[in-house]
């Protein structure tokens, strides 16, 4: 069955067709044509965007079925992917409106601007601009775009202006652009995996240059939104580079230096951007997950327990506090990590409680052994006493023993119970710190 599109939206290289569109290249979430389709183990596909969105929230069913998922694995749909793709180029053929378009405002081709980036002795700012704003043309075919990154190596010779070492060698200007070619490709949902691995396999050929690289991005860059870019960077790096790569930009200090100042304030009065606190904790955890001893002490004597206990505080996105409390849990598993937060305690410790059964499962589980380390373990009275006299602290250890955590976390919190003396008056004091609006996992 074949419906005409009415009001329903379109992405920017279907708009403008005057052309039947097929129902099932609809994603049943957004009901745009799907860009990247994607499979759930339900066997309903989405459009990769829109079905990440809800699990990222927190979602464990399919939305279109509502049954429970036992994985929450992408698969993609390539044959569907091949589909959409065909029927769009027939449909914007038959188009007189499709003549011209994004490729005619181009001054150069795609393929040409990579050997001007590539050439010696020139500099590269202008041809990195340009093909930062190709690659995050929405009205460019993703296979254009997939064909540029892999056989044209687009990211190989872009991830060589991030390995350039000195001020001298590559300028700040050309290393911010290049910075948001790189980024633009690990952000697209419509490149692929593999080609997006090689963005990843280019830093990784220098990785303490390119770290160099990326630090000064986050502290000199034009604007918040290059920051942020850069450490976004960062953290694929990490996630998808070789161990030996990973180490070595997890021990970056400058790196680590300007993701802690990322997540700090962004102006005079305080105020913390919500992005800038996500990439930034994002890339912290990854670096939390490089279990580098030497990298996570260095984190520490950077300042990262007190700016995640800042955030911590401050956000009320569940997402951004399980990194938060990943960061902590990391920290304290050194001597001078639990320093920092002990030394804090009054502070610390309340925002972890009262986070405790609003960062998801993962964040919760964190909270606990965060707790558990400094409270139970190493026994320290600061954290212990702020611990008990923190609002609705027996209810959520209560609630977390009850909800199916890991047999480690509940493990913990049974441990971290005894510190409560169990009568009507702490379980009033619980019950009322609002625990009654704790959403489930």
């Amino acid at each position: 069955m074949v419906r005409k599109e009415t009001a329903m939206r379109l992405p920017p290289q279907h708009r403008g067709l005057e052309v039947k569109i097929p129902s099932f290249f609809r994603c049943p979430i957004s009901l745009d044509v799907m860009r990247s389709p994607v499979s759930l183990c339900t066997g309903v596909t989405y459009d990769r965007a829109s079905i990440q969105r809800w699990l990222d929230s927190g979602n464990t069913t399919c939305p279109a079925t509502m049954l429970p998922l036992p994985s929450t694995d992408l698969v993609p749909n390539l044959t569907l992917r091949s589909l959409i793709a065909h029927w769009a180029a027939s449909a914007a053929a038959c188009s007189p409106t499709a003549a011209g378009g994004a490729s005619a405002a181009r001054t150069a081709s795609p393929a040409s601007l990579v050997r001007q980036v590539a050439a010696s002795g020139a500099d590269p700012s202008p041809a990195l601009r340009e093909l930062a704003a190709y690659l995050s043309d929405d009205d460019v075919d993703d296979f254009e775009k997939n064909a540029l990154v892999g056989a044209g190596r687009a990211a190989e010779t872009v991830a060589a202006v991030l390995r350039r070492r000195g001020e001298e060698e590559a300028g700040a200007e050309a290393v911010e652009a290049a910075t948001r070619v790189l980024a633009a490709i690990v952000a697209s949902d419509g490149i692929d995996d593999a080609n997006k691995k090689r963005v990843a396999a280019g830093l990784a050929a220098d990785a303490p240059a390119a770290a160099a690289s990326l630090a000064r991005v986050m502290r000199g860059g034009s604007g918040l939104e290059a920051r942020v870019a850069a450490a976004r960077l960062a953290e694929f790096l990490l996630a998808n580079a070789a161990e030996e790569a990973r180490a070595a930009a997890a021990e970056s200090s400058e790196l680590v230096a300007e993701l802690i100042r990322l997540i700090g304030p962004v102006d005079g009065k305080g105020a913390l951007d919500g992005e800038a606190v996500d990439a930034g904790l994002s890339c912290l955890a990854a670096i939390c997950g490089s279990r580098r001893g030497a990298a996570r002490a260095e984190m520490v004597r950077l300042g990262a327990v007190p700016a995640a206990v800042r955030a911590l505080r401050a956000t009320a996105e569940p997402r951004a506090s399980a990194k938060a409390l990943r960061v902590l849990e990391s920290a304290v598993g050194c001597a001078e990590g639990r320093a920092a937060l002990c030394e804090g305690a009054e502070e610390a410790v309340p925002a972890v409680v009262g986070r405790m059964m609003k960062a998801g499962r993962d964040g919760a589980e964190a909270a606990v052994a965060v707790l558990w380390a400094v409270c139970h373990r190493y026994r320290d009275r600061r954290a212990a006493d702020a611990a008990a006299a923190a609002e609705g602290g027996l209810t959520r250890l209560l609630l977390l023993v009850q909800s199916g955590c890991s047999p480690a976390a509940r493990q913990m919190a049974l441990e971290l119970l005894k510190m409560y003396r169990v009568n009507a008056k702490s379980c009033l004091a619980g019950y009322d710190s609002k625990t009654t609006h704790i959403m489930p996992f």
